[in-house]
Order: C-alpha cells, then structure tokens, then sequence
C-alpha cells in the first residue's frame, strides 16, 4: 500500500532522513520505532506531505502519492491538535465535516463512535474541560471519523491508562482484521511490539532493520530458554552441570520455580530437557525471544562502542 524509496531530509544543515526505504503491506499493522529525534516524525509529515522530502518518493498504492490520496489517509499527531472551547460533539462534526461528510453522515459516524467509546456523557464538554486521556480519545475518533484505508498514528498510546491502552489495541485489532492498514510510531517499543506484523527500526536518521517482529527477535536471539518446573532448585542446578548457564530465577513458592537458562557450546533444547527430565517436575519450557528494546539495543551497541574507541 505504501512504499518509501531512498527519503531524505535535512532541517538547517541537521539531517532528520538519510536515505530511508521501507515498505507496508495493505491489511497488516506496521512499526515505526526508534528514540526520540531519530526520524520517525519527520517520515510521518512527509507521508502525509506537511513536509516536503530534499529526496526520494513515496508511493501510495503503486501511484505517487498526491494530495487526493490525503482523503484515504487518517492521521494522529504526537502534538494534540484540538480547539479548545469547542464541544466534543462541534470538533467531531467540524473535522467529519472538513473530510467531506454531510451533517447527517458525520452524525451517524459519530454516533457509532462515541457509542463505542462510551463517551456520549462528554458532547458538550469543552475540549479544555477534559483531562489527557479524554482528549485522546476524542482525538483518536476524529482520526478514523471518514474510515481511512491508512491509519497513522504518532506515539498513540501516551497519556492513555493501562485500561485504554488496550481499548486502543484491540481497536487496531479491528481495524486490521477489516482490511485497514496501520502505522504505528512509537520510542517506547514494549507498548506496540505484541500487536505489529512487521516493523522497521530508524536510529540516527536511518533505518537499521526492517521486517516482521519474529524475524527481528530471531536475528537478535541468544540461546537463551525459561524453564518452570516444581521441585528443588539444587537439583535443578546440579542437572545442568557445564553445559548450561543459570541466568536468573523467579521463586513461585511451594519449591515452584521459573528459572532462565543459557545454552553454552553446542547444547541444544532437547539436551536441556534430557537433563532435567526425572530431576524436577517441568511444568512449562520455552524459548526466550529478546523484546523489540532488546533487539535495537543489540543493533546499535557495536556502533556505539566502536564510536567509543574511536
């Protein structure tokens, strides 16, 4: 649905994009992760051209991108734009409006949405009489209002609780099994890697790696298994012997045990389970994947101690 070729982009002599290329899929949910200052942003105003890029191009759909293609887009900014003495109800009809609804439509939309969000009790509060996660809200709805084909959203679970935030993903959920397309721009990778198909990582204005969560995690794995087991911890540990490391353990009680294991040489999983069976009672084992952090930490550390050095 949206190919970005070779984008670049230097703000006063700062490069904010250095040859960046990626690719998202129709139908799938799409990570755009990185630190703070590393791009993302820049790449979002570019897609949804508030920006102009110094080079490259961007496709939508297997067409260059024009402004027509702005009516098939939704977009939720990391900077809160809402008008703050309008009423809920006024901001939803305003921007439903703008989109190219009619009165009626954007009210049957609106009426389906706040319905859904349980926030029929807000209509005519003033935008400045609601807290964060209320506005969010309110701003998250006006972004699918017109029923994009590509949602982008710009760090979107901040300032929501835990309780919304899996309103929100479940929501995306939705979205996606329906056939919408999402982008989803975060720092803090925890909060949407359990949700994407794919991602790509940006540090330093480029891209570092591009692809779906479980071949990121594979690309960065250690050897490393978690093993819960009911029984004694020294015999656990004597089964191991040398060819496995105790990395840590997490006490259950009533001699339960998770404790995580890293493979030394050549030993395997099953070498792990033929040492253990007949020892303790293994109630679950299972492969440690490294979390999306794990996994930039892991791309950009040699860089960096390299820097160092230098």
């Amino acid at each position: 649905m949206l190919e970005i070729k070779n984008i670049s982009k230097t703000f006063y002599r700062k490069e904010a994009l250095n040859d960046v290329s990626l690719s998202v899929r129709k139908g799938e949910i799409f990570g755009l992760l990185g630190p703070n200052g590393a791009g993302k942003t820049t790449l979002i105003r570019i897609i949804n051209r508030i920006v102009q890029q110094d080079a490259g191009s961007v496709r939508f759909n297997g067409n260059l991108m024009t402004d027509k293609d702005l009516a098939e887009i939704g977009y939720l900014p990391e900077e809160r734009g809402l008008y703050k003495r309008m009423t809920v109800h006024n901001h939803a009809l305003f921007l439903g409006r703008l989109r190219g609804f009619s009165k009626k439509d954007v009210l049957t939309k609106m009426d389906y949405w706040f319905d859904k969000f349980q926030i029929n009790d807000w209509r005519n509060k003033r935008i400045e009489e609601l807290s964060k996660g209320m506005a969010q809200k309110v701003q998250f709805i006006c972004a699918v209002l017109h029923e994009p084909q590509l949602l982008i959203l710009d760090e979107p679970f901040s300032g929501f609780d835990p309780i919304n935030v899996e309103l929100i993903k479940q929501e995306l959920i939705e979205m996606r099994a329906a056939g919408k397309t999402i982008i989803l721009s975060s720092h803090n990778m925890k909060s949407i890697e359990e949700i994407c198909d794919r991602a790509v990582l940006i540090h330093e204005a480029k891209k570092i790696a591009e692809g779906s969560i479980s071949e990121l995690q594979a690309e960065q794995k250690m050897g490393m298994y978690a093993v819960r087991f009911k029984g004694s911890m020294i015999a656990f540990v004597n089964a191991l012997w040398t060819g496995f490391e105790v990395i840590d353990k997490d006490i259950l009680g009533d001699d339960r045990f998770v404790v995580r294991v890293k493979m030394r040489g050549e030993n395997s999983f099953q070498d792990l389970l033929k040492v253990l069976i007949g020892q303790i009672e293994i109630e679950a084992a299972w492969e440690v994947l490294p979390s999306m952090q794990d996994v930039f930490i892991g791309l950009v550390q040699p860089k960096e101690e390299v820097s160092d050095e230098e």
